[in-house]
């Protein structure tokens, strides 16, 4: 009998869906503190998931849950900054 490669599955922090790991954006908190959207997905740290969804990534903002997930606060700018990351890689 074939063995079947597991497909690693991630819940997204926004809609709490379990999707691919491969299909959705890697947020990282680093052992400096910096927070960042990781498109390899190999980058050291705590790792957070969000689905490459326009209003996932809307909602991570208005309801800042890289603070909930982290337990740390978040600056603005981290938003501001994962959102130029997805929007930017959009078109």
């Amino acid at each position: 009998m074939p063995k079947t490669k597991k497909i690693p599955l991630r819940q997204c922090i926004a809609c709490r869906e379990l999707k691919e790991k491969r299909d959705m954006l890697r947020i990282v908190k680093n052992a400096q503190g910096e927070i960042f959207l990781d498109f390899s997905s190999k980058a050291a740290g705590r790792g957070a998931y969000i689905c490459n969804n326009p209003d996932c990534v809307k909602k991570l903002v208005k309801n800042k849950l890289v603070n909930k997930v982290f337990s740390c606060e978040v600056p603005q700018e981290v938003y501001s900054r994962i959102q130029e990351e997805y929007f930017g890689k959009q078109g």
